[in-house]
């Protein structure tokens, strides 16, 4: 059977759908890049915004009409929120909750063939950096978020499985593995434990030979100063995301984020100190219910001291069954873009100041993919341990490996840095776009 796996939205999303690829390739299943080619299709779907759920709706339509015989079954957040809706979609045979994602695979009995071992079937969807689901679920209770009810209560993955799964990935060639969930910071809390988190890393580190590990996004509050001593260890990347969402202390309140302006402060000055000058991004929401101009502008002014590397900006999307929906002060859709585009400036000055602090200095760039061509070469396309997007025009493609790299300059339009690889073979690879 061939199948398409599709995710929207977060890491977690495309984490729990690499998964569900090596699965079924690992049963003798043919997982397809084309959607046309495919008899069954599956899309985790994403319901964080009303932008995220049109995507959702609109992408089911257009995997429909590329592949019109193929049948498709709906996951994730959207599917669970809105499952009537979401199965009279066109060519939607079937809709699977959250909880029944994981059991997807079993959805069809093993086929194809079957004279290489499953890991060597598995092998064949492997990816260069894998996303690893650490932990479903949340127990906060951020005044604007679907994804608790969505996802519902915190749930930690045993160690030894997410241990076990990396070994894995290490073993078929995955030269970076990013632990990702709806709450990372928060695994084994659910278990009684406290947080764990820490030493789930360690144990990673300690039985694992993946050269390079990375977090996706950590609430400010579960972290300590000690936590950033984890990065004495240089597989570990130097990159932190960690959402703000205002920069307003009344507007936190709001949203009942358990951070504020000084926690905040405190917590990039106790990374900043322990770790070799780490990129940190985060997220920021604009025009959140009740944020006034005098708000936004403390916000903007606040972000704008921080730093960050790089941004995420949201327009405030209301939600039905949050409390923030039922919020008075709702704020113009206009007023709204105003504030998204000079959070999206701010984003971008502060993203090339922090990438131009490492022009002329040499790091390792995991290469990714191609992605084009030139007269002279591939465009390679990769990422620096902090999480600078690398490009280089070279003879070969170079993806799957990692190189030292010269950083050249940066690319303001495309967000990243021209690079010189400096490769024991072969001519010196030029800078993407520098001829």
């Amino acid at each position: 059977m061939k199948v398409y796996v599709r995710a929207l939205g977060c890491r977690l999303n495309y984490a729990e759908m690499d998964a569900l690829a090596r699965a079924l390739a690992a049963n003798g299943h043919v997982v397809t890049d084309s959607p046309d080619e495919a008899e069954q299709i599956v899309l985790n779907t994403c319901a964080v915004t009303q932008d995220a759920v049109h995507s959702s709706r609109k992408l089911t339509r257009q995997l429909h009409k590329a592949a019109p015989e193929a049948a498709i079954t709906l996951t994730g957040c959207y599917a669970q929120l809105a499952p009537a809706v979401a199965s009279g979609l066109p060519g939607v045979i079937s809709v699977a909750g959250n909880q029944e994602k994981d059991a997807l695979a079993g959805r069809w009995e093993p086929a194809g063939d079957f004279d290489l071992e499953p890991l060597q079937r598995a092998a064949r969807v492997a990816r260069t950096r894998a996303f690893i689901k650490v932990q479903d679920g949340c127990d906060n209770a951020c005044t604007f978020c679907i994804t608790t009810v969505a996802r519902g209560e915190g749930r930690s993955r045993p160690a030894d499985a997410i241990v076990a799964e990396i070994g894995l990935l290490t073993a078929l060639g995955c030269r970076e593995a990013v632990l990702t969930g709806v709450h990372l910071g928060s695994y084994g809390l659910d278990e009684g434990r406290g947080h764990q988190l820490a030493a789930l890393i360690r144990r990673i580190l300690d039985e694992t030979d993946v050269p390079r590990l990375r977090l996706s996004s950590l609430e400010p509050w579960d972290l300590t100063p000690e936590f950033f001593d984890l990065w004495r260890d240089d597989r570990l990347c130097p990159h932190l995301h960690l959402p703000l969402q205002s920069g307003c202390d009344a507007t936190l309140r709001r949203m009942a984020r358990r951070t504020s302006q000084a926690a905040f402060c405190d917590l990039l000055a106790a990374a900043r100190g322990r770790m070799p000058d780490p990129a940190i991004t985060t997220d920021v929401i604009a025009g959140f219910p009740g944020e006034t101009e005098a708000e936004f502008e403390e916000s903007l002014a606040f972000i704008a001291r921080q730093g960050f590397a790089g941004m995420h900006i949201f327009r405030y999307s209301p939600r039905a069954g949050t409390p923030a929906a039922r919020m008075r002060g709702a704020v113009d859709e206009a007023v709204k873009q105003d504030r998204s585009d000079r959070l999206h400036a701010l984003a971008a000055e502060s993203q090339a100041a922090y990438a131009r602090r490492w022009l002329g200095r040499e790091l390792p760039v995991l290469w990714e993919q191609v992605a084009g061509a030139t007269e002279d070469g591939f465009l390679n396309v990769g990422y620096t341990p902090n999480y600078l997007r690398a490009a280089c025009v070279h003879n070969a493609a170079l993806s799957h490996t990692v190189s030292r790299a010269r950083l050249d300059s940066y690319d303001e339009d495309a967000g990243q840095v021209r690079v010189t690889p400096l490769l024991d073979d072969g001519p010196p690879a030029q800078g993407a776009g520098n001829g």
